[in-house]
């Protein structure tokens, strides 16, 4: 299967969530329509927990058989499992409060309720996904992710190259963003996934976006990032500005 990157601009962060939410449900229902299974990694930050809200209002949301889907996440705070912090809470809040979703179907990394060592809270999840998939690299039907203002996506850092040799969950004990302690899917399994939507929004990206998507040998961890098929963008004006004005 060949590799493709495509930018598609938008006009503001609503429009990125727009765009997104539509390319996340009609993916979503092919790959529940192919295999009778379909798995998404979510993501968090602004416009992702937008993205969610906006999907959970599509009119023909019908369409995707939610019990057929299960959803993970890119990364997660080692925090408390009711903090505000947790990506998962954002998610639910966003959109499994408003649609019916199994709980089984919802694979939250632990938190310091579950565990009190961050390495064991990667080993217990490192469990949880094997037997989920049943291999040494998973392979998601969709990874949707953000990117900061530095270019790191989920909780892979610039400079924290020593954790990218993780083959499968990446634990992350000092992250340059508080809160220090994180969990993250690593480089192979984002880069095993079918498909990635990137979900860009807001001046401060402008730089590192620019970095990724023109200049072959950028180290931004978001240039890092290669689907096994697709890899779209999605990118509102603001984050875009420097690029398009090359």
């Amino acid at each position: 299967m060949a590799h493709i990157t495509e930018i598609r601009s938008a006009i503001n962060a609503a429009d990125v969530a727009h765009q997104a939410s539509r390319e996340i449900l009609e993916t979503l229902v092919a790959a529940v329509t192919k295999t009778g299974i379909a798995n998404v990694a979510l993501t968090g930050g602004t416009v992702g927990i937008l993205t969610l809200a906006t999907l959970a209002e599509q009119p023909d949301l019908e369409r995707l058989d939610l019990s057929k889907v299960h959803f993970w996440w890119g990364d997660e705070r080692y925090v408390d499992s009711a903090s505000a912090e947790r990506n998962a809470v954002q998610a639910r809040q966003a959109l499994f409060q408003r649609v019916a979703v199994p709980e089984v179907n919802i694979h939250e990394f632990p938190a310091t309720d579950d565990s009190d060592d961050l390495l064991n809270a990667k080993a217990m999840f490192l469990d949880r996904i094997s037997r989920h998939f049943g291999s040494d690299i998973p392979v998601f039907d969709l990874v949707i992710l953000g990117m900061g203002p530095d270019g790191h996506i989920a909780s892979l850092f610039p400079g924290h190259e020593a954790l990218a040799e993780e083959q499968v969950i990446v634990a992350e004990p000092n992250s340059p963003k508080l809160p220090a302690e994180r969990l993250s899917l690593s480089y192979a399994v984002l880069n095993a996934a079918m498909k990635t939507v990137f979900v860009v929004s807001g001046i401060d990206k402008s730089d590192a976006f620019t970095q990724v998507h023109t200049d072959e040998n950028c180290e931004l961890p978001a240039a890092k990032i290669n689907a096994i098929g697709e890899t779209i963008w999605f990118v509102d004006q603001a984050a875009g500005s420097e690029f398009w004005s090359c």
